[in-house]
Order: C-alpha cells, then structure tokens, then sequence
C-alpha cells in the first residue's frame, strides 16, 4: 500500500467514524466529548452563576445541573413563586448550598433601566459574578408573510436588545475583574434557516452575530461566550409562544408523546458546555445535528432542505404539524 492510498484509507476511516458517533449523540461532537473526557460541572463549585429565565424549561434546569455541582446561583424570571419552587429544589439537590447561596432576584428582561441597579444587588450579595447565562426568551409560530411588523419589535425587545443590554453590564464588570463568561440560550434556529418562526429566527440570528462579534473582539482578554443552540426540548415554549399578531399568544400545549430532548438533559448539557468554556454547542435528537453539520456545506444543505420541505421540518420541531398552514 503506498502512502497516498493509506492516507485515502485513514480519511475514509475518519469520516466514517465522524458519521456513526453522529447517529448516536444527541448534542455536537466538541460537547459529547466533553461530557464524556472534560471537566465536570462540579469543576465550577464556589463560582456564582446567574441564570435569567430561571423559573421554567431548560433555565430551570440549568439551575438543578449547576447546583449539584456546588454552584452559587442568582435565579431570576418575573414569576416570583415559581422561582422560589426552584430555589427550594436547588437547595435540595445542592447538598454544599446554604439558603445564602441562592438568590431570587425578580427580573423582567425588558425593563432596561432596572438592569444595572439588579446587576449591583448580585454583586452586593455575593461580592463577585463569575457566568450570566441568558436564558430568557420566547418562541414563535406564524406564516412568514402575515407577521406584524410590532411583533417583530417585540420579539427583539426580548430575545434580543434585553439580552444585548444586560451583557454590556456585565462584560464592563468582567473586564475590570479581569475574567469572566457569558452564556447565551440561543436556538438551532440561529444556524439553520426554520420556517414558520420568522421573526424568532432572526432574533437567534442577531443573537450570533451580536456575540460572535463580542468573541472576536475579546480575543485575548479572557472574556468567554458560550452559545447554547438547542432544538426541540420538552418545555411550556409553545403555550407562551409569538404569533404573526401582536398580543396573541401560541396558545398550544406540548404533548408529553412528542420526541423531544428532555428539558433535564439540556438544562445538564448546558451547564457542561459552561464547565467546559465550549464557545459554541448544539444539542437535540437526532436527525437535527446531522442536519445542522450539513449546513457547513452550503451545496448539500441546499439539496437535503429542498428535499425535506417546510412542513416536515416542522414536524421535526413540533413532532405533528401544530401550524395550519396555507
């Protein structure tokens, strides 16, 4: 065998091996070789993690994940009795937390004038703020072209200028500490082009460009990002959902049949991907990372996409077609 034909075998190998381990993971490669060899997230005790969007789904369980592991966490949503559901049960389940380790600290993403003086009551509390993990947000459901030009203001002003808004606080504080991390619960959505959720997509996507940009420009300065991509998880998203009408809810519950990704599973990956400082993961049931990887291929993605068409790429999401669509 000469050496370019045992360097075709070895590559033949490679890709082969590259697409079986894909069959079978339900998150990234970079993440499920982290889970399995990288550090664990008790590797994060002592530190103090603020979880916005706290009180439900994949923040929620976030909170759990990151409290085994011995974190000090700031829990907000606006729902204030349901953050003190979770408080009780990290203090439960994080055998090392003391009722002074857990903060609610109530919270509406969009009040940008409260952020600073909620930013200040973490650092007065704790004396220090090492990850701000940005999980509060909203889905939607609606044909592209009937969307309300308000409810794609509204749309930003949550899952995206919030965000952005509170980030720039803490990259500031970050910056004069010396170190720190921001993590962002974005969506598969901010890779992939999804239909029937316009304007959420172009959230996710703002959200990438906006802190990709900060990556780049931190370079050096020991400021981490992490983007948290999942797909479809079993959470009350599509009750709470945006519709193409400003004020109207999605209003549809998610059934406990459909084939998603338990929220405890991404709430437990996620707070792998921040032990592990990974600054970009995505995480759902198979055949969507597949698919994501594919999008690195422009020619094939464009082919495979044609092929599955809008509405199976719906049930993909939602398992049925929760949409009537025209």
């Amino acid at each position: 065998m000469d050496f370019f034909t045992f360097i075709g075998l070895l590559t033949f190998i490679y890709f082969v091996v590259y697409i079986v381990v894909l069959l079978l993971v339900d998150c990234d490669l970079a993440l499920a070789w982290s889970e399995k060899f990288g550090k664990s997230v008790d590797s994060l005790r002592g530190k103090v993690v603020w979880v916005t969007g706290a009180s439900s789904g994949i923040g929620e369980h976030m909170a759990y994940a990151l409290a085994r592991g011995g974190v000090k966490l700031v829990l907000s949503a606006r729902r204030v009795g349901e953050l003190e559901r979770v408080k009780a049960k990290c203090l439960e389940v994080g055998s090392h937390l003391t009722e002074n380790d857990v903060l609610v600290l109530p919270f509406d993403i969009t009040a940008y004038a409260t952020h600073q003086e909620s930013f200040d009551k973490v650092i007065k509390h704790f004396g220090t703020l090492d990850i701000l993990v940005n999980n509060a947000g909203r889905s939607q459901r609606a044909m592209w072209e009937d969307i309300e030009t308000e409810v794609d203001r509204e749309m930003f002003e949550v899952n995206v200028f919030g965000i952005v808004s509170l980030s720039r606080i803490a990259v500031r504080y970050f910056l004069k500490k010396g170190e720190g991390h921001i993590a962002v619960t974005s969506s598969l959505a901010g890779v992939l082009g999804v239909p029937f959720s316009g304007t959420y997509t172009g959230t996710k996507h703002a959200i990438h460009g906006f802190f990709n940009s900060l990556w780049v420009e931190k370079l050096g300065c020991n400021i981490h990002r992490t983007l948290l991509c999942p797909g479809p998880v079993h959470t009350n998203f599509l009750a709470e959902s945006f519709t193409d009408k400003a004020g109207v809810k999605f209003g549809q519950q998610v059934s406990s049949t459909d084939r998603r990704l338990s929220s405890e599973r991404c709430g437990y990956l996620s707070a792998v991907a921040l032990a592990n400082r990974l600054p970009e993961v995505w995480i759902a049931l198979f055949p969507l990372i597949p698919l994501t990887y594919l999008v690195y291929f422009p020619n094939i993605a464009k082919i495979v996409m044609s092929y599955i068409g809008p509405k199976q790429f719906l049930k993909l999401r939602d398992t049925k077609d929760t949409l009537k669509t025209k």
